[in-house]
């Protein structure tokens, strides 16, 4: 906030209104982040508003850091949710917490394809929180890999859920019906991980990890077909 107060910022701002007509109308800073987080309002146009603030930060020049700068004050309110759960999550530190929320939302700012996105916001959180979360898991699956522990009895960290009784009583019913293949399919449809990174963690390549998730996927839909 006290970057985005400066002159230096306002005359970057300003440059940036005059290239992005979603822009225009907000004579400053502060007036930008009021519409973008007064609850009500067209949230097409708040979106609008937020890919304009995008394009910006994905070009050249020193007014694409003033535009991350705008587009991480737009997002505060969930980025500092992210950061909430993160910590109740216990992800790491507070100070960890927070820097990798920053980098993790500049990096997703930079290279989001605004051909392939519909809602910025929602779609920014929602990338953040998963890589957040994905990179806990996979760390705590090659911690217990590396001490020799059956990568099946990794206990649930809680980020699923289901907490570790019921992260156990799945497991087991899903090793009944799918033997070798149940840790894989709760690795990528429970715990959030690619059918690629849940094939590493397990010593397969891509193409055998997708093979083999999607043979006991059609297993399992063929058993609960069965059920009456």
């Amino acid at each position: 906030m006290q970057s985005s107060s400066n002159l230096h910022f306002q005359r970057s701002f300003d440059a940036i209104r005059r290239t992005q007509a979603a822009l225009a109308a907000f004579r400053d800073p502060a007036a930008l982040l009021d519409g973008l987080h007064r609850t009500p309002g067209d949230q097409g146009q708040k979106n609008l508003i937020l890919a304009a603030l995008v394009r910006a930060a994905q070009g050249d020049g020193p007014a694409s850091d003033s535009a991350l700068t705008m587009l991480l004050l737009a997002l505060w309110p969930g980025l500092d949710a992210i950061r909430r759960r993160s910590l109740w999550r216990r992800l790491g530190t507070a100070d960890e917490v927070a820097s990798d929320v920053l980098a993790r939302t500049t990096e997703a700012v930079r290279g989001l394809d605004l051909g392939r996105v519909n809602w910025i916001a929602a779609t920014v959180l929602r990338n953040v929180e998963r890589d957040m979360i994905r990179v806990r898991q996979r760390d705590t699956a090659r911690e217990h890999l590396a001490s020799g522990a059956d990568p099946d009895e990794v206990a649930d960290s809680g980020d699923s859920g289901i907490g570790a009784d019921g992260y156990a009583r799945l497991n087991g019913a899903v090793r009944k019906l799918l033997g070798d293949d149940a840790v894989l399919v709760i690795r990528v449809a429970i715990e959030g991980f690619s059918q690629a990174e849940a094939g590493a963690d397990l010593g397969l390549t891509e193409a055998a990890a997708r093979k083999r998730y999607q043979r006991a996927m059609r297993r399992l839909h063929d058993a609960l077909e069965e059920i009456p």
